[in-house]
Formats: structure tokens, C-alpha cells, sequence
């Protein structure tokens, strides 16, 4: 720690709670509310009354949709909680929330393991090299594994994990934890809902296969840390505070990632989880600067993370409240205070910091500072959108962008009324700044209003929002898939373009003559663009406008397949010769030839229609396992994968989109409504 690092800033953590759907993230934040004092009685998701799932929406389906922030007090820290989706609609929520994290929770069902949006997630992190705990939940479930889910986490998510907890009995007989670093049972007392809890010497059979895993947890710390091996090499008995020491440093170095149990339900194993957070996650001043670039110049710079630095943060998020903006912002260096002007460097322009605000879900208590360190919603910001970075003119600095995933199915909606249209667009481009992952355009021939988003749930909630937040009644069509289209095979084309016309009396004429080379490439590989046009002494280089013409004719061509009228992808085009005549020949005629060249070539090479391919992952009991693949065949699909895991079967597969509509519905009818699925968005290929 510097000198010029208070112990306040060193007491903060920005964490966030991240899990499949229905893993118990929600659950595990209400009992976090509950046991910092924030709330004084503990709601529940099935009952539609959990703090953080304060949209209508969340509490009429049970599910979170929108990232909720909240802070707690505990043990003399500061606790920024941002509280995420667990749906692959909604991956956007968690994006966002990982680029400002310092730290994370991931939260495994004892019964279902890693599941696919778990793996989602867990690599959101790594990409943010977000240092993480892991909270394997639902211990009293029938079916619940603790083994089995360290496993998994080691197999498909490639990590170490550390457990420093084992569980006091599992499923029915589910007590308590093992606390390996002091080497205490811990059991709840239930008549006060978990609020206290009694730590004891183990003892009988436990204290062996608790003696055992001891060892085994110090023998993984002395692999990933130095102190701890020296330790271990000399055969002295670490103490708990060594164990802990160790611990914090193979996390914060993202080596090892501690494991601890509980049942969040039933009140059990969320204050040791709690401890962990202060202990094994990072402050925001313990982890490196951060790094972006000077928006002048472009060069490189790094940000300190200290409170007595120039202001600079970044908006992770908008949201529209009671008609007002508010911005999700997250400071990394210096201060701002209400009033205050600050610089935003994306988009080059200067905004104001009307209010500042401490947020605790839908609630808002105002703020006249914040400073390094601190999660705020602010109000005031009218040009900043998702990603945005704000600082100070004197200091300016532009942070990494965010990356979100391209919209793969659209409805068409109209309003009720004809009055209501321009209403309808007003709010859909709010909607929009709301939410990357949501997009609005116009069906160029009908001329209908499309939204576009990430599933079906997804445009379901937005049309919801519609009608009830905004009281806009609206008509729906069926959803429409998004298509891309590529080259089926590789060619060639030229194509001249040649006018005469006259201007102010005088003839005048354009010339320009373009060769292109197309070939598919292997899907995910976007468009490539190369200039192969070799200079040589009988045809010196090209005018440097002319070939910036080219590209932008055929880039501009890529947008519409001929087929589909949706834009190209996974193909290279090669500009191999540009024909032209003195006099005649300038940037224009080189564009319109160009583009004509292209779609000449898509005319002789023919196009292949694209369609989304979903990655499917279905979890059934054993005897409908036949029943499961066989739909999956009839809807085009590929199971790629079968795995048995007690008595149910995890069935993976690769399917098109456009056969999923309604699966949830068809699924519930052929399992008896046992089994559950996940899909997201794999890539564009035919089927």
C-alpha cells in the first residue's frame, strides 16, 4: 500500500454475484442484504419479493433481467455489490458489470454444477482477469455434489480450485461447513434465520477427512505461493492468519480460486462468505493501473487508482428512470462532486454532474462526493452511453471499449393508433441507449418498425416495457430471424463503369474499369479486405483516393446480399486491377465500379444464405434422453455431445434458430415438464 493510500480506500470492495440462471445469485444477495443490517427482512425470488429483482418483470418470472447495485457494510468494509442476469438474453447485464469489477462471486449449484452459462460468465471474467471465489450453493438439494462440482470446475472452466470449506453432510442431512483454515464445524441455528451460528472443534470420522483435505489445501497453496512453500517445506504448521495471507495472494494473483459451501435458502454459509470477500478480493488500490490511451495523440497511458489523482471513470450502463437518464458510472481515479464539470473523452464533448447519487436497487439517496474507488449513479449526462469514459479536459484518457454480442432475432411492432408512431420511436430510441444488445430499424420495402435483440425472453420483456412502463399498446409480429449471407465458392469478376454526360453545355464522361477476387472463408472470420495490386515501372502506383474508393464501393456492397439483403460475412475480396483513363477516371467512378464489380462476382460465384446456429444444452431426467434427441434431430439439429451425471442426461447440440421458436413450451410437454434448457448464440452457418 502507498503512503498515499487511505486504509478507507483499501476497505473497499467492488464485487459482483455471477452464476447460470437459477443457480441462487439473487438469493445469496438478499441474505447478504439481510445479514449487513441493509434490510431488516429477507425476501424471496419465487415469491416475487427479493430487494435487487425490483423490475415487475423479475418478479412475476422469478429471474433477474437487469443488473441491480446495492452497498453493504461489513466488517468495517465497504461492499459495492452489483447483483447480475444469470439468462443468456440478458449477458449484456454481465458484460458491462465485469468491465468495472474488481472482484467476483460465482455462485454453482451443488446439483447442476458448471452449467452453460456458468462457463459464459466464468470467461467474461478471465477476459477482465477478474480475481474470483467460488459459492457451491444449494448443499440441502437432493442430488447435491460438492466433489463432483470441483471437478467440473477444474475440467471445463480450467481453473484450480481451493476449497477452504467442506460441507457439514449434503442434501437432507446438510448442517453446516467444514472450516478448513481453522478447523472448526460451523452449524447455523435456524430459529433465528441463520442470523447466528456456533464454530466448534471437529471431531469423530469428520475430523480425519477434514485433516486430510487441510493438508491438501496447504499443499495447493504451496504451489502457488512462496511463503506458504517455505512454510510447508519446513513442516511447521501454518497458523490461520498464514493460511489466509496465502490464500489473498494466489487470488488477487488469479492462480487459485477459493471454494466455499452453503445453502443461501436455508440461511447457511453466507457470513463465512462475506469474510471472504474482505479477505481473498481485491481493493481497488491493490490492483494494477488502469490502462487506455491519450485521445490527442493516441498513445498509450495508464490511470493510478488513488483518490488524489485526476478524475476519471467510466458509464457501464444507462437507465431510464421516471423519464430521467441516470448513468451507471464507476471511478477509478480522483473525485467529482455534484455541480461538477467533467470531459467526455469519447465522444469529444463536455457534460455536467447534475446529481450524484448512492444506489441500492430501484432506490436512490443523494450524494455530494464520490471519489476513487466508488459505484454511483449520476444524473445530468446527456450524451454518455454504455463504455463511455469521462475525466477531466486537462487529463484526458479514453479506457477499453466494451464488446457486446450482435442482436440474432427481430419482431415487427407498430402502435395501436397512427398517433402513436412518433411516441413508439421517441421510446425506442431510449430503449436502445438503454441497452446494446437491443437495435431498432426499418424493413426498407414493408416499411415495418424491427426490433432486434438476443432471444425470445428478451424481445418479450422489451415489448412488456412497452405496454406497461410506458402505457404504449402495440401490435407484434412473428419473430423473424437475422440472416448473413457468404460466397459459395471462390472467383472472380470485372466490371467497367462508363458515362457521358453533359455539365454547364460541356461533355464530360467517367471511366473507371475494377477486377475483384472473392473466396469464402471458414465461419467466425469476418470480412477481409486486401489490395493485391502490385506496382510496377510500366503501371506505377495507383492514386491513393482511387484505392480508398475501391474498398468503401465494395465494403458499401458487403451491407446488402444479393440473396438475403442482409450484410456478407466470412469471405476475402481482393482488388486485383483498376482500369483507368486520363482525365476520366476520379474517386467516384472508381467507387460505383467497384461496387458493381462485386456484386457481378457474387452473381457468378453464387451466395450461400447464412442462418444463427444456437448452442443447445438440454438437462433431462435418463428416460426422456430418446425422447429429447429425437426433437432435436426433427429441428435440423446435431447433438455433439451426451453426458450422464446421476440420473439425468445433459444432452448438448448444435440447432438453427429458426426451428427454436416455442422449445421451451414443446419441451415442458415432452418431459413432463422436468427437464431444463440453455441456448445461446454459437455463429452463422447453414445448417
Amino acid at each position: 500500500m502507498s503512503a498515499k493510500t487511505s486504509s478507507a480506500e483499501m476497505r473497499i470492495r467492488n464485487i459482483g454475484i455471477i452464476a447460470h440462471i437459477d443457480a441462487g445469485k439473487t438469493t445469496v444477495s438478499e441474505r447478504f442484504l439481510y445479514y449487513t443490517g441493509v434490510i431488516h427482512r429477507m425476501g424471496e425470488v419465487h415469491d416475487g419479493q427479493a430487494q435487487m429483482d425490483w423490475m415487475p418483470q423479475e418478479q412475476e418470472r422469478g429471474i433477474t433481467i437487469t443488473a441491480a447495485v446495492t452497498t453493504l457494510p461489513w466488517r468495517h468494509h465497504e461492499i459495492h455489490l452489483i447483483d447480475t442476469p444469470g439468462h443468456v438474453d440478458f449477458t449484456v447485464e454481465v458484460e458491462r458489470s465485469l468491465r468495472v469489477l474488481d472482484g467476483a462471486v460465482v455462485v454453482f449449484c451443488a446439483v447442476g454444477g458448471v452449467e452453460p452459462q456458468s462457463e459464459t460468465v466464468w470467461h467474461q471474467a478471465d477476459r477482465y482477469r477478474i480475481p474470483r471465489l467460488a459459492f457451491i450453493n444449494k448443499m440441502d438439494r437432493p442430488g447435491a455434489d460438492f466433489a463432483a462440482c470441483l471437478t467440473q470446475m477444474r475440467e471445463k472452466l480450467g481453473c484450480v480450485p481451493l476449497p477452504i470449506q467442506l460441507p457439514l453432510g449434503q442434501e437432507d442431512r446438510f448442517e453446516g461447513v467444514v472450516d478448513l483454515v481453522r478447523m472448526q464445524a460451523v452449524r447455523w441455528h435456524s430459529d433465528d434465520l441463520g442470523a447466528t451460528f456456533e464454530a466448534a472443534p471437529i471431531t469423530g470420522d469428520l475430523e480425519g477427512e477434514a485433516r486430510a483435505a487441510r493438508l491438501r489445501m496447504i499443499e495447493t497453496l504451496a504451489d502457488h505461493d512462496d511463503a506458504m512453500a517455505e512454510i510447508f517445506l519446513a513442516e511447521r504448521e501454518p497458523s490461520p492468519e498464514d493460511l489466509l495471507a496465502a490464500v489473498r495472494r494466489a487470488t488477487l494473483k488469479n492462480t487459485l480460486v477459493p471454494v466455499l459451501c452453503g445453502s443461501a435458502l436455508r440461511n447457511k454459509g453466507i457470513q463465512p462468505l462475506l469474510d471472504a470477500v474482505c479477505d481473498f478480493l481485491p481493493a481497488p488500490a491493490e490492483l494494477p493501473p488502469v490502462a487506455g490511451f491519450n485521445p490527442k495523440t493516441n498513445e498509450p497511458l495508464t490511470v493510478e487508482r488513488r483518490k488524489d489523482a485526476p478524475f476519471c471513470g467510466v458509464a457501464f450502463k444507462v437507465q431510464l428512470w421516471e423519464g430521467r437518464k441516470h448513468t451507471y458510472l464507476r471511478i477509478y481515479s480522483g473525485q467529482i462532486a455534484t455541480g461538477d464539470a467533467v470531459y467526455n473523452s469519447s465522444k469529444g464533448a463536455h457534460e455536467k454532474i447534475a446529481r450524484l447519487l448512492k444506489l441500492h436497487a430501484d432506490k436512490k439517496e443523494r450524494l455530494q462526493r464520490a471519489s476513487a474507488g466508488d459505484i454511483v449513479g449520476v444524473v445530468g449526462l446527456k450524451l454518455a452511453t454504455t463504455g463511455d469514459t469521462l475525466c477531466t479536459v486537462a487529463h484526458p484518457v479514453v479506457f477499453e471499449s466494451m464488446r457486446f454480442l450482435t442482436p440474432v432475432i427481430s419482431i415487427a411492432v407498430e402502435p395501436k393508433t397512427s398517433q402513436d408512431q412518433e411516441k413508439l420511436t421517441d421510446i425506442l430510441s431510449r430503449m436502445v441507449e438503454e441497452d446494446p444488445t437491443f437495435s431498432v430499424s426499418q424493413d426498407p420495402e414493408t416499411g415495418q418498425t424491427l426490433l432486434s435483440g438476443m432471444g425470445e425472453l428478451h424481445l418479450d420483456i422489451k415489448i412488456d416495457i412497452l405496454r406497461r412502463e410506458y402505457n404504449l399498446p402495440v401490435n407484434v409480429g412473428k419473430p423473424q430471424v437475422v440472416y448473413r449471407e457468404t460466397l459459395a465458392q471462390a472467383g472472380s469478376a470485372s466490371e467497367v463503369f462508363e458515362r457521358s454526360f453533359e455539365v454547364d453545355g460541356k461533355g464530360k464522361a467517367l471511366y473507371a474499369g475494377i477486377t475483384l477476387r472473392g473466396e469464402p472463408l471458414p465461419r467466425g472470420a469476418g470480412v477481409v479486405y486486401a489490395n493485391e495490386i502490385v506496382p510496377t515501372p510500366e503501371a506505377p502506383a495507383l492514386n491513393p483516393e482511387w484505392l480508398r474508393a475501391a474498398e468503401q464501393g465494395v465494403r458499401e456492397a458487403l451491407v446488402n446480399g444479393p440473396a438475403t439483403g442482409y450484410p456478407m460475412v466470412d469471405l476475402k475480396v481482393a482488388l486485383l486491377d483498376v482500369q483507368w483513363r486520363e482525365g476520366q477516371t476520379d474517386a467516384m467512378a472508381v467507387h460505383i465500379a467497384a461496387g458493381q464489380a462485386f456484386r457481378r462476382l457474387c452473381e457468378k460465384t453464387r451466395t450461400l444464405t447464412l442462418q444463427p446456429i444456437m448452442s443447445l444444452e438440454v438437462v433431462t431426467p435418463e428416460e426422456f434422453t430418446g425422447t429429447v434427441i429425437g426433437d432435436i434431430n426433427a429441428r435440423s439439429g446435431r447433438v455433439e455431445d451426451l453426458e450422464k451425471r446421476q440420473n439425468r442426461a445433459i444432452v448438448k447440440a448444435r440447432v438453427p434458430l429458426t426451428r427454436m421458436f416455442g422449445y421451451s413450451t414443446e419441451l415442458r410437454s415432452l418431459t413432463e415438464g422436468r427437464a431444463t434448457f440453455s441456448m445461446s448464440f454459437l455463429t452463422f452457418d447453414v445448417p
